[in-house]
């Protein structure tokens, strides 16, 4: 098994300290420490928001849909856009919950200056 670090940043300049479920949750640790080794690719960067992907070694990808913004709003990104599947089955990581399937695009309410974590597995 690879070990590395997962280096976390976060001061009172930035924001509230991680929780220890945010520190421990083995879903989210997959992800960093997947044997593919692929780093998270930009997939859109905007004043408001950023859409991250990260290709994983199972086929499946984890995508970050951030709020940059300073109020609450829907992220929206098509799954081309990630290079998926038009259908995919979704997990939230940091809920560590199955919500449903993506069917062309995938979408979250998000908080300011939060993130929506999940891992998206094409249907097969």
């Amino acid at each position: 098994m690879k070990v590395t670090r997962l280096p976390i940043a976060a001061t009172r300049q930035t924001g509230p300290p991680p929780s220890p479920i945010q520190l421990c949750n083995a879903e989210v640790i997959q992800i960093d420490q997947d044997p593919l080794g692929r780093q998270a690719r930009i997939v859109r960067r905007t004043d408001e928001e950023l859409v991250m992907v990260k290709a994983l070694e199972d086929g499946s990808a984890a995508a970050g849909l951030f709020n940059l913004g300073q109020h609450d709003r829907e992220i929206a990104v098509a799954l081309s856009e990630l290079g998926l599947a038009r259908r995919c089955a979704v997990r939230d990581l940091w809920r560590q919950k199955d919500v449903g399937t993506a069917e062309g695009r995938y979408s979250a309410s998000i908080g300011r200056h939060g993130v929506a974590l999940v891992r998206l597995q094409p249907a097969r």
